[in-house]
C-alpha cells in the first residue's frame, strides 16, 4: 500500500538518503530527519517536490524525538513505518574512548531508536499496523578492532529488534534489521582506492555495496510483501559476514 507515512532518520546523506529516495519513488510520504546537514537534505527535498519533507533534530535527544513526532504528524500524518538510520562512527583504541564518546556513540546509534520506537509504536498499535527497520552493522553482528562502541552500539539495535518484534507481533507491526558490510558513503572518504580494493576482495562478490542496494532492502522489509518476516537480520555485505 502506497501513500504511508514513513520517517527516516539520518536522511541527509549515505544509506538514509538513498532509501528516502527509494521510498518516495515508490510513492511513500517521506519525513527525511537530519540533523545538521540542512543542505544535503533541502537538496533531496527538491527532487522529489512534496514528496521527500525535512524535518530537523537531533535524535539522541529525548525532547527533540517527541517534537519531531508531532510536527511530522502535523505535517503529513502518523508515522506508519519508521526506519532508525542515524548514526555516527567512531573508531578508536578501546582504553582511550573516553566515556563521554562512548555515550555520545550509544546515544546516537541506539539510544535514539529507543526513543523513536517509544513515539512511533502507540499509533502504530491502535492502527494495528506499523513498519519498524533499523539500520545495525555487520560489525554489530561479528565485532571490529578499534571500534568497540560502534560494534556495541549497533549490536544493542540488534538486540532491540529481536526482542521488539516478539513484543509486537500480536500488535501487527514487524520488527527487522538490515545490518549493511562496507557501503560506498562518505564514510568511506579517508580510504585509499587501494584500501577499498583490498575490502572488496574480502566479500564473496568481489565488490563494495551501494546505498540503494540497502536502500532497496528496506523498502521491501516495509512493503505488505515482507509481512511474514520479522526479528531478523539481513546482512547486506556481499558474503563479507556469512
Amino acid at each position: 500500500m502506497k501513500e504511508r507515512v514513513v520517517l527516516i532518520t539520518g536522511a541527509s546523506r549515505g544509506i538514509g538518503a538513498a532509501t528516502a529516495r527509494a521510498f518516495a519513488g515508490a510513492g511513500y510520504r517521506v519525513a527525511a530527519g537530519y540533523h545538521t546537514s540542512q543542505q544535503q537534505v533541502h537538496q533531496l527535498a527538491a527532487e522529489f517536490p512534496g514528496q521527500i519533507v525535512p524535518f530537523q533534530a537531533d535524535v539522541s535527544s529525548r525532547e527533540e524525538v517527541q517534537a519531531l513526532f508531532e510536527q511530522v504528524e502535523q505535517r503529513l500524518g502518523p508515522v506508519e513505518i519508521l526506519v532508525c538510520n542515524a548514526g555516527i562512527a567512531h573508531q578508536e583504541l578501546f582504553t582511550q574512548i573516553t566515556p563521554q564518546q562512548w555515550q555520545q556513540v550509544l546515544d546516537v546509534n541506539l539510544s535514539s531508536a529507543f526513543h523513536c520506537c517509544q513515539m512511533a509504536l502507540p499509533s502504530m498499535i491502535r492502527r494495528r499496523w506499523g513498519r519498524i527497520i533499523t539500520v545495525s552493522s555487520m560489525w554489530g553482528q561479528v565485532g571490529a578492532s578499534c571500534e568497540v562502541a560502534y560494534s556495541a552500539a549497533k549490536a544493542g539495535l540488534i538486540g532491540l529488534t529481536r526482542a521488539l518484534a516478539k513484543e509486537e507481533g500480536p500488535s501487527g507491526i514487524t520488527v527487522n534489521c538490515v545490518a549493511p558490510g562496507v557501503i560506498e558513503t562518505d564514510m568511506m572518504q579517508g580510504f585509499s582506492d587501494e584500501d577499498k580494493e583490498v575490502l572488496a576482495q574480502e566479500t564473496a562478490v568481489g565488490s563494495l555495496g551501494t546505498p540503494m542496494q540497502v536502500a532497496q532492502a528496506i523498502l521491501f522489509l516495509a512493503s505488505e510483501q515482507a509481512d511474514y518476516i520479522t526479528g531478523q537480520v539481513l546482512g547486506i555485505n556481499g558474503g563479507m559476514v556469512m
